[in-house]
């Protein structure tokens, strides 16, 4: 009976699989249950076919490591998994080369061997990085990953696409469920209109792409795969308009839908093109509005726009012609759908190109009347997709840039050669020729510094970073008008004293080495920090310098940005943005602020931690911060963390480096010993010095403080002696009593221990830093009163006494003068 049942579902396999490739013109379909042994069929009709079954795949190697339970309201996709304990590839034959969808599903099924949830793995396909360093536990609260991409088939690669899995160390990696489907000739466009507005963009063959959105406009709910011919999910645009009063539902009967010029319901279904957004009717003779979507999305990457289009408004041809804007700017003046559309009810799509820049995290679309007379005062958008395109790194996922340590990337190139070696033997040759060629490149460019430090500097102008003044942007948009200054331009020295009023002292927010810092509000009405150097200090001089070649190269959103400088009448004058919650230093000690929850000061620290290990690997040249301590971590009005001042900062050692040998400089208190007694640098400096921001964090009391007890004087001997007796949580903040969930607690205590190790190479990086912080929040759970008391620290017996807190900034810079410092 089992068996009969089993051949029934595979015949149902086969019949479904010829008649959706006779039906959509597909060379290869490929729908695989992960971990299965008999077929699946799916709430949309279709049969997923067990892994091990399909004779145009292979796994690599083998694993006969299978999760399956079925759990109640779960798809049944969804029920098994494979899991890999070590990398593995799929490697799968296929019929035809150039694109095709690859579709993954993740699902951490629960239980008894593994637990899937802590899973901590990256994938690859065909040599681009779709996923670095996912784990479940870290706020993925749908339980369900479901990823779409879209990836090139090459006759290099032997007409075959790899997916590679590869768990991170001590970890595994799991799948439940894989979709492969050729994308139909001319589905994705050649050339694109570059925003802003520009010559015809070609699409480079070789990049990859992740939809990050795919909306259906005016639709209401979501469409799904039943309703599209190559099983595309369609979400409904209401989560993203801005202002949902400014736009109506209009909808038609779909079957009155017409597809032209090559147009086909695999460009997007007709159920797509029959709903709209309309402006809303205002009861006004001259509507001056847009209907506005924002979409998040993630910085640094280019990104792929296609809208589509469909008058089923207008009742004549060319009665409607709108405006449409992207970013802000103009994509399209005067759009006529009917005549574009070749008449009424026709389908119409558009394809852009822009990207996100560093700093920015989003998309807008807008569309509004063109106020010209005779047409129709509205516009409408039918649908969007929005594709991020792989960046020059061939990776998809920002982590990749920005949370990885140099052991991390080894392991990522090792995957990365393991799947080319699998898919083509013959592209090792002439991946090893361009690897030799970019090494001779970098080692002919790696000796670039920066201004040398030590000795006597004269004053030389500063290159001019030259930048864009503004956006441009329409009269009629909902975006914000502000212009914004570029990174590092040129800000005269007239615009900055009116900005602080003539340095006015009610504006000053505090001072430091260098100068004094002011709250400013620029012409443009940015409100933003200045800093003001003493121009008659040459160290002074240096650090300027510095801070400007440094943060012209940066952009990251937990560094704190340069807006621009000026240099003007022999003065230094820094702008930075605003952080309206000033340093975490002022919300630890010192100030009537109200005290921070451990939450708050755990997510703090995974922001710096962020900031510092971008510094460490995701720039070309590894960067040391130099001075990292709570005055030099800001936080903005939600509590954000971003690191500041890189006036001390250096490159880090080159590949056959192991240091920078340079004069010693820091702050006391959070300065490494190693470096102290040796004038060695690395990137593990700064992993000592965030140890300490750590303990400060914790204890809320200074990294120095001469009135305590000798013992007591230097938080870090002091702390890991009771950490070292398991009873860290005798010195912790008295306002963190109750709300410390004690296993949260042991890791933090852990990971600082392990950052303050007098030995450089036996600290973590950054990335561990910055993964254990997060591990750390996770047990945490909820914010203080929330916590599971059975688990948190209600009372802490024999706790030590409090003593007064002192500020000792005026005695902590230590400058290359030959100071000791007694440890």
């Amino acid at each position: 009976m089992i068996h009969s049942k089993r051949f029934i579902l595979y015949i149902s396999f086969y019949l479904h699989f010829v008649i959706c490739c006779s039906n959509t013109h597909h060379n290869d379909i490929f729908l695989i249950s992960c971990g299965e042994t008999n077929p699946v069929k799916s709430d949309d009709g279709r049969v997923f076919e067990p892994d091990l079954a399909n004779t145009h795949l292979t796994i690599s190697p083998i694993s006969h490591t299978i999760v399956s339970n079925s759990q109640k309201g779960v798809p049944k996709i969804l029920s098994s998994a494979r899991v890999f304990t070590t990398s593995s590839i799929y490697t799968f034959t296929t019929k035809k080369l150039g694109r095709h969808w690859l579709r993954l599903h993740f699902y951490p099924v629960k239980n008894n061997r593994f637990d899937l949830s802590s899973a901590v793995f990256s994938v690859e396909a065909n040599g681009i990085t779709l996923i670095h360093e996912f784990a479940f536990f870290r706020g993925n609260k749908s339980q369900h990953l479901f990823k779409e991409y879209v990836i090139e088939v090459t006759g290099s690669s032997l007409g075959k696409l790899v997916l590679g899995l590869l768990p991170w160390e001590n970890s595994i990696a799991f799948i439940n469920g894989i979709e492969i489907i050729s994308v139909p000739d001319k589905v994705l466009s050649s050339k694109v209109i570059h925003i802003p507005l520009g010559v015809a963009h070609e699409l480079p063959v070789h990049v990859g792409f992740e939809t990050v959105y795919r909306v259906n406009m005016g639709g209401g709910s979501r469409l799904s795969p039943k309703n599209d011919s190559l099983w595309r999910n369609w979400a409904s645009d209401k989560p993203f308009l801005i202002n949902p009063a400014a736009a109506r539902n209009v909808s038609v009967n779909p079957d009155s839908i017409r597809f032209h010029d090559g147009v086909s319901t695999d460009i997007a279904p007709n159920w797509v093109y029959a709903t709209a957004e309309e402006m809303a009717d205002a009861n006004v003779n001259d509507q001056r509005f847009n209907i506005s979507w924002r979409f998040e999305v993630e910085q640094g990457f280019d990104y792929f726009i296609r809208l589509h289009f469909c008058d089923i408004v207008g009742s004549r041809l060319h009665d409607l012609v709108f405006n449409v804007y992207i970013n802000n700017q103009s994509a399209i003046e005067s759009l006529d759908i009917s005549q574009r559309a070749k008449g009424l009810s026709a389908a119409y799509f558009v394809d852009f190109f822009t990207n996100v820049s560093m700093g920015s995290d989003n998309i807008f679309v807008q569309v509004g009347p063109n106020h010209l007379t005779g047409y129709l005062p509205t516009a409408l958008l039918n649908g969007l997709e929005i594709m991020k395109m792989s960046n020059p790194s061939d990776s998809l996922d920002g982590k990749l840039a920005v949370n990885l340590d140099p052991t991390d990337i080894k392991k990522s190139k090792s995957i990365k050669m393991m799947v080319v070696v699998f898919s083509c033997l013959g592209g090792v040759f002439v991946i090893v020729l361009l690897l030799l060629i970019s090494f001779i490149f970098f080692m002919c460019f790696r000796h670039k510094k920066l201004p040398k430090e030590d000795g006597s500097v004269g004053w030389s102008p500063l290159p001019t970073y030259v930048g864009n003044s503004g956006n441009k942007f329409s009269s009629n948009t909902f975006g914000s008008t502000t212009v914004s200054h570029s990174l590092g331009q040129m800000i005269s020295f007239s615009e900055v004293r009116d900005a602080t009023r003539n340095f006015d002292k009610s504006l000053l927010l505090g001072s430091g080495g260098f100068g004094k810092v002011y709250k400013g509000v620029l012409e443009n009405g940015l409100v933003v920090a200045i800093k003001r150097g003493n121009p008659r200090s040459q160290q002074g001089l240096v650090e300027f310098k510095t801070e400007i070649e440094m943060l012209s190269k940066l952009r990251h959103k937990h560094l704190v940005s340069l807006i621009g400088y000026c240099e003007e009448l022999n003065e230094m004058i820094l702008v930075y943005e605003y952080m309206a919650s000033g340093p975490l230093r002022q919300h630890l000690y010192g100030s009537t602020l109200p005290p921070l929850t451990w939450k708050q000061r755990v997510e703090i620290l995974v922001g710096a931690a962020k900031g510092l290990h971008y510094l460490h690997t995701g720039v070309s040249e590894t960067i040391i911060h130099r001075d990292v301590k709570t005055t030099n971590i800001l936080l903005d009005e939600n509590l954000d963390a971003k690191v500041a001042d890189f006036g001390l900062s250096k490159f880090g050692p080159s590949l056959n480096q192991t240091h920078v040998s340079t004069a010693v400089k820091g702050s006391f208190g959070y300065l490494d010993p190693e470096y102290f007694r040796r004038q060695q640098l690395t990137e593990k400096s700064d992993v000592y010095s965030f140890g300490v921001v750590m303990l400060e964090v914790l204890c809320a009391r200074p990294a120095i403080n001469p009135t305590l007890p000798r013992e007591q004087v230097n938080i870090a001997e002091w702390a890991m002696i009771w950490q070292k007796k398991g009873e860290l949580y005798k010195i912790m903040d008295p306002n963190l009593m109750g709300c410390v969930n004690l296993e949260s607690l042991r890791k933090y205590g852990e990971t600082a221990e392990k950052c303050l190790s007098e030995n450089g190479n036996q600290r973590p990086s950054m990335g561990d830093v910055l993964w254990n912080l997060e591990y750390a929040l996770q047990f945490q759970g909820a914010s203080c009163g929330d916590a599971d008391s059975m688990r948190g620290i209600s009372d802490i017996p024999d706790r030590i006494p409090d003593v007064e807190s002192v500020d000792i900034d005026t005695i902590s810079d230590l400058e290359s003068n030959g100071t000791t410092m007694d440890r």
